[in-house]
């Protein structure tokens, strides 16, 4: 994985950056449901929580900073 934008899925960086799950859970996205992925993408997610797309763009850079450790 390059880079994570709103438009990436949650089953991508599930799969593919598994430290998004922790970041996520601990912004009260739930990212696995019976140990499968959720559908979707980060934005969608977020969206479903309320959150507003000032607090998406922050996810999607704190996220990628987590990426590039």
């Amino acid at each position: 994985m390059n880079k994570i934008s709103k438009d990436t899925t949650i089953e991508e960086m599930v799969t593919d950056f598994p430290p998004s799950v922790k970041y996520l859970m601990e912004k009260g996205i739930r990212c696995i449901r019976c140990g499968e992925p959720i559908w979707g993408t980060l934005e969608s997610a977020a969206l479903e929580k309320n959150f507003s797309n000032d607090d998406i763009d922050i996810f999607v850079m704190e996220l990628n900073e987590l990426l590039v450790k």
